[in-house]
């Protein structure tokens, strides 16, 4: 792989995206491109690098979509080449495709007390954590050093870096009622494996209220754990970190939540 392309990806990834990275492991007779070529295929199916063109790399793209479209990370496959695909000497070439950037990724609306030390135990638990607010003194480097940080009006972030996907863990935590409305509001139809919104029981009835009326779909709206957390009686913003990423956790590992919060009012 040249160096242009590593950095390329390298820098994607760093800014939350991801793709296919496609790789000539094995080849024989003729092929467009030898051992080592490599592709890079965005998530929306555009390229950067190639194998080589023509019927092998347009396949290759194809395949590498559905991969990103699966739960899956890896992926390999042989294609006989034929006069069909333009090669009149035949050949066969073998492309190893491994989706990257895709990883557990812990994604937080709001980077105030509670934001900053839920992003402090997600990188603690292994989790890739992104952070979000509109308020550049809050969400910045200086402030959470942990985790890549997204400062722009809400309804901006998925063309600022954001980006849901099947292993993304969603945490609602901004600093009110009608912002934590928007940020439930704007990942509607979208990917996640947890939502979760933080606040009382009569405040997310109002907030459910709210976004029925616009629109949300109950779908959404009931997939979200609200309130959020494990019931441990949580206090402090350390407190209720470790009660959120508990629950995530217990969501990640396919614990029994039920079993667990019974647990834990016991």
């Amino acid at each position: 792989m040249n160096r242009d392309l590593l950095a390329l990806i390298n820098n994607e990834v760093e800014a939350g995206y991801y793709g296919v990275l496609c790789t000539v492991t094995e080849e024989s007779g003729s092929t467009p491109r030898s051992k080592g070529a490599s592709m890079w295929v965005h998530k929306d199916g555009s390229i950067s690098g190639t194998i080589g063109g023509g019927l092998l790399e347009f396949e290759t793209i194809q395949k590498a979509r559905e991969l990103l479209a699966s739960a899956d990370t890896v992926f390999v496959w042989k294609k006989e080449l034929t006069e069909k695909d333009g090669m009149l000497c035949g050949g066969s070439a073998t492309i190893y495709m491994e989706v990257i950037g895709r990883e557990d990724e812990l994604v937080i609306f709001g980077a105030g007390h509670v934001g900053k030390a839920v992003a402090e135990v997600g990188v603690f638990a292994g989790f890739r954590v992104t952070v979000w607010d509109e308020r550049e003194e809050y969400a910045n480097s200086e402030n959470i050093p942990c985790a890549r940080t997204v400062v722009c009006p809400i309804n901006d972030i998925y063309e600022k870096g954001i980006t849901l996907h099947e292993r993304s863990y969603v945490v609602i935590v901004t600093r009110g009622h009608a912002l934590d409305a928007e940020a439930v509001a704007i990942t509607d139809n979208k990917p996640g494996a947890y939502y979760g919104m933080i606040g009382s029981r009569s405040k997310i009835a109002a907030v459910r209220k709210m976004l029925v009326a616009r629109g949300v779909s109950q779908e959404h709206l009931d997939r979200i754990h609200q309130p959020i957390g494990l019931p441990i009686k949580a206090e402090t913003p350390e407190e209720i970190a470790v009660s959120i990423l508990a629950e995530i956790i217990a969501v990640r590992r396919g614990g029994d939540l039920d079993d667990l919060k019974k647990a834990s009012q016991s």
